[in-house]
């Protein structure tokens, strides 16, 4: 299992997706997977039943998760701050995609479905998460100011023979 972290905006989605065609292993988007389960998005999930709420749903998902077959699992930002979820991630190869708040924001600033940006403390959350990003990485990756396909090579390089074989 192969797991990307980071502040939203680091590039998880795109890198994963990228990486899961590179290394012949599935792509997994832990929020949308909570979202098909939920049948909401997860805007509505924070809005409906609040944070807390979700981040309980998001921990029983990614344990889920990291219990099934080989795949490339990019998690939410806010992932890493339950305890429990990180110390499940201590199984697995994690690669933490940096990005400076500042280039983050200007990524998804005008992203309407993610309820972080409506937070006053943003810029706190980033940077009390860091620590718990460090904590859990195997691999640290700096996404600032970089294509995402480089983003990926590094990662495979960064892997080398934890990488599975490509089947098929």
């Amino acid at each position: 299992m192969i797991v990307l972290v980071g502040f939203m905006g680091a590039g998880k989605t795109t890198v994963g997706r990228l990486l899961s065609g590179q290394l012949g292993l599935p792509f997994i988007d832990a929020d949308a997977v909570i979202e098909e389960r939920a049948g909401h998005p997860v805007s509505k999930i924070f809005a409906d039943h609040g944070e807390q709420a979700f981040r309980a749903a998001e921990h029983e998902t990614i344990a889920g998760l990291l219990n099934g077959p080989p795949a490339v699992l990019a998690l939410g930002g806010g992932a890493v701050e339950d305890a429990r979820t990180r110390r499940l991630l201590l199984a697995a190869d994690v690669v933490y995609l940096h990005v400076r708040y500042d280039g983050a924001v200007a990524r998804v600033g005008g992203d309407d479905g993610r309820p972080m940006l409506r937070r006053p403390d943003l810029p706190t959350v980033y940077a009390d998460r860091l620590a718990a990003y460090e904590a859990v990485a195997t691999h640290t990756v700096s996404t600032d100011g970089r294509e995402p396909a480089d983003v990926c090579r590094d990662i495979v390089g960064r892997l080398g023979s934890a990488v599975p074989p490509r089947t098929g």
